[in-house]
């Protein structure tokens, strides 16, 4: 890996338009050569940087998706924000987190194909369970907390404080929709959204009931065991 020398460091201001040169460039050779045949040498004679520059902003390729994770993120957090304002009901604030994640990764659809299987390999550090991946994961759990806790719908308590992880886990299943969607405009998958919202809004209720409250944290055991990172392995000779 490049790094730069102390004096050879940019200011802030430059560093950051330097920084998202680099990204883009690095979006538009993914979209037209594909992942594996990008180099990071090609990256920096796009964006017109110096081969050093690119590794110190972005130490891989996968550094550079994880940048565009990054990107992605913080676009939602502010077009999602905005558009939360005065609305309470969880089914409409679903509805808002959604449909502005797809407004946001729109100009990016024809990208997000070439790097879908890179992300689907379990191995992968693109991979949205990945450590690598944890700053977006978080970022993007943390949206859904807004969304969660903006709301004054009333439900089972467990299923309040699990709800963001959960909607986040339902969020991955509609960017996998979205990816694959070869609608206008991914309208199938902005219909999707809107069908499935008020089935949320109708369900919530439900949970505080007693009858249900059982299997519903029965549910969120299954999906906590799921979720649960492995254990180690045992070392050979450990004593029991």
């Amino acid at each position: 890996m490049f790094k730069k020398g102390a004096s050879e460091v940019e200011p802030p201001t430059r560093g950051a338009e330097t920084r998202g040169r680099i990204l883009e460039a690095a979006m538009a050779l993914f979209e037209e050569n594909g992942y594996e045949k990008t180099t990071m040498r090609a990256v920096a004679t796009r964006a017109g940087v110096s081969l050093g520059n690119a590794y110190y902003w972005f130490g891989s390729k996968q550094d550079l998706v994880q940048g565009y994770y990054e990107r992605i993120q913080a676009e939602h957090l502010v077009a999602c924000t905005g558009a939360l304002r005065g609305l309470t009901s969880l089914a409409d604030r679903w509805t808002v987190y959604e449909l502005t994640f797809l407004d946001v990764a729109r100009p990016w659809h024809r990208f997000a194909g070439k790097f879908f299987a890179l992300a689907a390999d379990p191995n992968s550090s693109v991979s949205p369970f990945s450590p690598e991946s944890g700053p977006a994961r978080e970022a993007a759990v943390a949206i859904a907390r807004t969304v969660v806790e903006g709301s004054t719908d009333r439900m089972d308590a467990r299923l309040r404080a699990e709800l963001p992880e959960l909607l986040w886990l339902a969020h991955l299943g509609v960017t996998v929709h979205w990816v694959h969607d070869r609608s206008s405009g991914q309208r199938r998958s902005t219909a999707l959204v809107r069908r499935v919202a008020p089935l949320l809004g109708r369900t919530l209720p439900l949970t505080r009931l007693k009858l249900l409250r059982g299997p519903l944290h029965d549910l969120l055991d299954v999906v906590a065991d799921v979720r649960a990172p492995e254990p180690e392995p045992e070392t050979r000779g450990a004593r029991s």
